[in-house]
């Protein structure tokens, strides 16, 4: 059982099967890639792009239909489930999309996002995330008490060195902004990965080192804001799918 937001579904991976056609579930996203190794009796995949945790407990609006509950698919008979959501909830699109328009205005993230009692927003976004994510977890684990249960954690989006994203942006890009920005990426991974371990589940590392959307084609398994054909900028392309697939499967196989 697969529940999640665009990460998961694949978001502009061809092919894409299943309804609503505006969850955009990719065959070979990571979920079907784990289904293909294991080979379990039945898989369903509910991700949808957007999707936020509310959308887990509540019918989801896509452009052309509705998502049902995503946790409505679960049951006692379900014996793994993979998460991977949370994203959406900090809306992390939006924080880079802020950043970078105050990098080209003068300005710097860090105070783009400091609020008035000194605390920072995105930190603050985060920490209610998890929240919501450890309610999730819990009913999954009511409705499906014999399930493993996952929480895959976002790939790396950004390297370390700030000159290696200079042709994937075309600006060079601050080095205290990308130090912000990574390490709110790696806030979210720490707290999903806090959360999953409270509940009993298991996080599940997808972080590679090299492959963020600032390496090259063929490299990469995120795309940058100006993407390949076809794909959807700032989400994993197809390499990142398996990526994530093989991080999954890595998961698996301790035990």
């Amino acid at each position: 059982m697969a529940l999640g937001d665009s990460y998961t579904s694949g978001l502009g991976i061809a092919p894409e099967a299943g309804v609503p056609a505006g969850c955009h579930r990719s065959t070979v996203n990571y979920p079907a890639l784990v289904a293909k190794e294991l080979k379990p009796a039945a898989f369903t995949d509910v991700s949808c792009s957007s999707a936020t945790t509310a959308d887990l407990t509540a019918a989801q609006r896509v452009p052309d239909g509705s998502n049902p509950p995503q946790l409505d698919a679960l049951s006692a008979a379900t014996r793994l489930v993979t998460v991977g959501i949370g994203g959406n909830d900090v809306g992390f699109l939006e924080v880079l999309s802020r950043c970078a328009t105050a990098g080209l205005t003068g300005t710097d993230c860090r105070s783009v996002f400091a609020a008035a009692d000194g605390t920072d927003e995105v930190t603050r976004r985060i920490a209610t995330a998890g929240e919501r994510v450890a309610t999730v977890l819990a009913e999954t684990g009511r409705r499906a008490p014999a399930a493993k249960v996952l929480v895959v954690g976002y790939p790396a989006l950004l390297p370390a060195d700030p000159a290696a994203c200079t042709g994937a942006f075309g600006f060079t890009v601050a080095a205290a902004d990308l130090r912000y920005l990574v390490g709110k990426f790696a806030e979210l991974n720490a707290e999903l990965k806090r959360r999953a371990q409270a509940a009993g589940a298991r996080f599940v590392d997808t972080v590679s080192v090299g492959h963020d959307m600032c390496a090259g084609v063929g490299t990469r398994w995120i795309e940058p804001p100006r993407p390949a054909p076809g794909l959807a900028a700032v989400h994993p392309n197809a390499a990142g799918e398996r990526g994530m697939a093989e991080a999954v499967l890595a998961e698996l196989r301790r035990g």
